[in-house]
């Protein structure tokens, strides 16, 4: 059985911002989705100039990767992710913990360490604290 169809397996979550993204035009954003998270939406972001230079940018890279939609846009990219207020950020990064989180750990630590660095694999490093 495909692992998607198995009863209780949830591949998307919906949200709802604290404050809310609000776009050029004075739109504000609040519902949106978040999808799984993928082994490539935590490895490729580390080859990123921008989170080279500064670590606390990892979080940006991956949360415009795993958010699917906010308010009418569904295009996420980096520079939506960079415009949202502090509060709906730390929102953001504790539902992506939380939701992409091993159920079954196995008796591993919940610790767990990028490879390619002292990175936790599900904590992110905030924004400004680089």
């Amino acid at each position: 059985m495909d692992i998607s169809m198995r009863p209780g397996f949830q591949t998307e979550i919906e949200f709802e911002l604290p404050k809310g993204y609000v776009d050029d035009d004075g739109n504000l954003h609040r519902h949106g989705t978040m999808r799984l998270a993928t082994a490539a939406d935590e490895i490729l972001p580390l080859r990123d100039p921008r989170v080279q230079q500064n670590e606390a940018y990892l979080a940006v890279i991956v949360l415009s990767r795993v958010i699917t939609t906010l308010g009418s846009l569904s295009d996420i990219h980096p520079g939506v992710i960079e415009k949202l207020y502090a509060s709906d950020m730390a929102y953001l990064q504790r539902l992506y913990e939380n939701f992409n989180a091993d159920e079954n750990e196995m008796g591993f630590s919940s610790d767990k360490q990028w490879a390619a660095g002292d990175k936790s694999l599900r904590r992110f490093t905030p924004v400004g604290e680089a």
